[in-house]
């Protein structure tokens, strides 16, 4: 089963779904409407390793709030990622075993090769 979060007003986010061939069992979940849970957080977590890979610092709230002064612990990335779907980096593509996040060039390289093995 893969679990797509994204924002669904997002034209990257929409971009990339069309670049990609989604398996037949697959789930789209907007992170505006369906606010990540603490469950997906954690897995997502078990896979990436950290937080801070999963946060996007380019949201407006990260500006508008001044977090880049801050030296913000694993702990803070989690609560803001709980807090506000602006702060995860989208879209991810999450599989029981293999997690792809954002829009960066390589990893949707690797998740097309994923997608096709």
């Amino acid at each position: 089963m893969l679990n797509v979060f994204y924002l669904s007003t997002c034209s990257t986010c929409k971009r990339i779904l069309s670049e990609v061939e989604l398996p037949a069992e697959h789930k789209l979940v907007d992170v505006k409407s369906n606010p990540i849970s603490a469950e997906d957080l954690a897995k997502m977590y078990a896979l990436e390793g950290t937080y801070e890979a999963l946060f996007n610092k380019r949201a407006q709230l990260y500006k508008q709030r001044d977090l880049k002064s801050k030296n913000l612990s694993e702990e803070d990335y989690k609560n803001l990622l709980l807090e506000h779907y602006t702060f995860l980096k989208r879209p991810v593509f999450l599989f029981q075993d293999q997690i792809f996040v954002g829009n960066a060039k390589k990893n949707l390289q690797e998740l097309k090769s994923y997608l096709d093995d």
